[in-house]
């Protein structure tokens, strides 16, 4: 099977997508700023290509979230993390649209800025 957009890789990954896609403004913006969480435990080449990628697509491109640069970082972040890594922040994120809980999603990565980073 060949897949066309790099979330369809993982289901858990491109539902998490597909429903932000979805959400109202202030529920993208809560997620927004769940994923850009990531960036803390993303190597620094990567984050380097996320910026480039951000530059080239911003208001240019044809996604859904391209007119937000924010949630082009984001998602480009997301993208760009390991596999296990967007597996489970794709599972936290699902929860927490289905649920409308990111403000407790939220709470626990301002905890986690003494601890290591564990999504599970």
């Amino acid at each position: 099977m060949e897949y066309r957009r790099w979330y369809d890789n993982d289901p858990s990954v491109s539902e998490a997508i597909e429903l932000l896609q979805m959400s109202p403004e202030d529920t993208k913006d809560k997620a927004t700023d769940f994923m850009l969480k990531l960036q803390d435990i993303v190597a620094s080449d990567i984050i380097e290509k996320v910026y480039q990628t951000v530059k080239k697509y911003e208001g240019k491109g044809n996604r859904w979230y391209d007119s937000d640069p924010l949630m082009i970082r984001a998602i480009e972040l997301l993208r760009a993390a390991p596999l296990n890594i967007q597996k489970s922040a794709a599972k936290k994120l699902l929860k927490a649209l289905s649920r409308d809980e990111l403000d407790e999603l939220q709470k626990e990565f301002d905890k986690l800025e003494t601890e290591d980073f564990d999504l599970d």
